[in-house]
């Protein structure tokens, strides 16, 4: 089966998902003054500038065209299906997308592929120079679906919405909070606060939860005394905004600190990385009493500044920081399909996002089996079961399983 029948039985099926869906995708709020945009499997382009007045509207639209994916506009226009010069911005949202795609996991080199679009070999990890096949140099990079990247992009979630309230205030309804279908989330500030905000103050949310630019000597790093009786202090595990943040990540990172994690670093000299294990107990129970950081010998100012560089890195956010940052950005519209996976994305209210389950929320192809003629795939997870790995090999499996597999194009159906 070529790629043109695949799209069209996935676009059948999408088709099938909004027939039944259409009447429970409710748009976003202030619909009227919402752009749309969407991929139609023919296409395979964004269709931009599209508005709708009311709910109905746009339910009949996801069913007459069943696209791969759908979007609405961060931002509010006086004309929104007016070209962008001409659309009349009124403001915007606040959108940040965490995905594993910008987070480094271990397990990317293992199962995420590279397909030469010159002769379809395969390959796992990042892509190469050069196919060591054909020679061409163009390559579609696949991304898989994996329990570790979701959890990583989970944890980055969590971090950011503690800056959110602790730091900047928001509260619960002012934070929505959607599964994008694929590998992260979007958490969606609609509040009167930050929508008429520019790109350059977008940009200063931007540094400041990604910890871009912090002199820990601004943050309460620093030395006290004259010459020989100097002492270093630091902030306090308790204090507010980046100064808590950098003694909670020094912390942190004492408590979990192992000689092995050290063997190839060129910030943290061995002697040193000794150093800390075999008096961090003393060290910790001497932040615990608020005492001076330099409660050992050997471990100066130079050294916590390195420690710190450590501890701002695990404290801070990976977010797409494009996303923030422009005022006019379209995201995925909940409860509509992902042309990746199959799966939908899923709004998940504060108090269920810790234990949000995606590959088990977010299925929509939840009965019926399909035949398919797997290429090659690394084990996955749908509901309870696992599946795979597979090379080479016809299955018969839950629709749900067979869809990610074909949207991820690295299985064929079999009539």
């Amino acid at each position: 089966m070529n790629k043109n029948a695949v799209d069209e039985f996935i676009r059948h099926k999408f088709a099938e998902y909004y027939r039944i869906q259409a009447p429970n995708i409710q748009p976003p709020s202030t619909i009227e003054r919402r752009e749309f945009g969407f991929i139609l499997f023919k296409e395979r382009m964004m269709m931009r500038h599209k508005g709708f007045r009311n709910p109905v509207d746009l339910q009949q639209y996801l069913v007459i065209t069943a696209p791969s994916d759908a979007y609405f506009s961060a931002a509010y226009y006086e004309r929104p299906e007016e070209s962008m010069e001409n659309k009349g911005w009124i403001g915007a949202d606040l959108i940040f997308d965490i995905d594993a795609d910008h987070i480094e996991t271990h397990c990317k080199i293992e199962h995420d592929l590279w397909v030469c679009q010159s002769c379809g070999t395969l390959g796992k990890g990042h892509q190469p120079e050069s196919c060591p096949k054909c020679g061409a140099q163009k390559f579609e990079e696949r991304s898989w679906l994996c329990e570790t990247c979701l959890e990583a992009a989970k944890t980055e979630t969590l971090k950011l919405i503690d800056i959110l309230q602790s730091d900047f205030g928001f509260s619960d309804n002012d934070i929505s909070i959607c599964f994008s279908g694929h590998r992260g989330y979007h958490v969606h500030i609609e509040s009167q606060v930050v929508q008429t905000l520019d790109q350059l103050a977008r940009k200063e949310i931007v540094d400041y939860v990604m910890g871009t630019g912090l002199n820990p000597r601004l943050h309460g790093l620093d030395e006290r005394g004259w010459k020989k009786t100097q002492i270093v202090v630091g902030p306090d595990l308790h204090d507010p905004g980046w100064r808590g943040r950098i003694a909670r990540g020094v912390y942190d990172f004492l408590v979990n600190i192992v000689s092995e994690q050290f063997e190839n670093a060129h910030d943290l000299r061995k002697p040193v990385v000794d150093t800390l294990i075999e008096y961090k107990d003393l060290i910790l129970e001497a932040w615990r009493r608020r005492a001076p950081w330099d409660a050992v010998k050997g471990l100066g100012i130079k050294t916590w500044e390195k420690v710190v560089a450590r501890a701002i890195s695990r404290q801070a956010v990976n977010i797409d920081t494009v996303v923030t940052t422009d005022t006019h950005r379209l995201i995925r519209l909940p409860k509509t399909l992902h042309g990746k996976t199959g799966l939908k994305a899923t709004e998940i209210s504060m108090k269920q996002f810790e234990s949000f389950d995606p590959l088990n929320e977010a299925v929509a192809f939840k009965t019926g089996m399909l035949t398919v003629n797997v290429v090659e795939a690394h084990q996955f997870r749908i509901g309870n079961e696992v599946y795979g790995p597979y090379k080479e090999q016809i299955l018969e499996l839950p629709t749900a399983a067979a869809m990610l597999l074909l949207c991820k194009k690295v299985a064929y159906i079999v009539r």
